[in-house]
């Protein structure tokens, strides 16, 4: 099933084919970005671009199976989408916490 690089644009397989593996790289990704960000922190990180390198690496993933008509690939990948962006939110509510309570505590030592 492998093509050549000659041929790689020349049918519209081939063409889903380089798709896939675009999904693939975007996937694999996100755990080369979550390895480098704990090496960094020497502790484990999920930073926000593991979860939207997730979103898109899945979704693209997604769109391929579809084309390929493969119901374990699709079941594999669709539900991790919705539970990549519910990561988001979550991460975005604790920042939005973090702000707040930020501003209360400079509030209270403004007054005392």
């Amino acid at each position: 099933m492998w093509v050549s690089l000659k041929n790689i644009f020349e049918t519209p397989e081939s063409k889903w084919i380089l798709f896939g593996f675009v999904g693939q790289l975007m996937f694999t990704g996100r755990f080369i970005i979550q390895w480098i960000a704990s090496e960094k922190a020497k502790k484990s990180v999920v930073t926000r671009s593991f979860w939207t390198f997730s979103i898109l690496g899945s979704s693209v993933l997604s769109v391929y199976a579809i084309y390929r008509q493969d119901p374990v690939f699709i079941v594999g990948q669709v539900p991790g989408i919705l539970i990549y962006i519910r990561n988001l939110v979550i991460m975005r509510n604790q920042e939005r916490k973090i702000r707040l309570e930020a501003v209360n505590e400079n509030e209270q030592k403004l007054q005392i």
